[in-house]
């Protein structure tokens, strides 16, 4: 009996220590969803996605559909970044940094060259960003 009370015990305090899931995590300020050399436009443009009829060409891209979902756009905010055509490979276009204001996020865009040997076709590189957010964005 005494056996008995013991492991009910220790069986007790182990699960009552166990560890507690955490109830919300803070998540990232950003996620790059694609990045290409590939498949951007033909001309050099920033767009704002903030709106859900803007939001429906995303949701269309092949490989987005793996990575958003329709109820997105009512907590984030997403860039499309084209940098235009480049004479080579090896160009992209990524963020360089964020910064989160009281009622603004300011995205800072670097536009990366080729270093080194990189191959001669004709490029239109561009990315995908998600910004967990619905500040108003400020492009630098």
């Amino acid at each position: 009996m005494k056996k008995t009370i013991f492991i009910a015990t220790i069986a007790l305090v182990i699960f009552a220590c166990a560890p507690k899931p955490i109830a919300s995590e803070k998540t990232e300020m950003f996620e790059i969803l694609k990045q290409s050399e590939y498949g951007g436009a033909e001309f050099k443009f920033f767009e704002i996605i903030t709106e859900a009829k803007e939001f429906k060409m995303l949701l269309n891209d092949p490989d987005l559909k793996k990575k958003v979902k329709a109820s997105d756009i009512y907590t984030a905010n997403f860039l499309l970044l084209n940098m235009g055509p480049q004479t080579s490979g090896g160009y992209s276009i990524s963020i360089d940094s964020i910064q989160e204001l009281e009622n603004d996020v300011i995205v800072t865009i670097k536009e990366n060259a080729p270093t080194g040997m990189a191959t001669s076709v004709m490029t239109n590189p561009m990315t995908i960003v998600k910004i967990n957010s619905k500040k108003n964005i400020i492009i630098k």
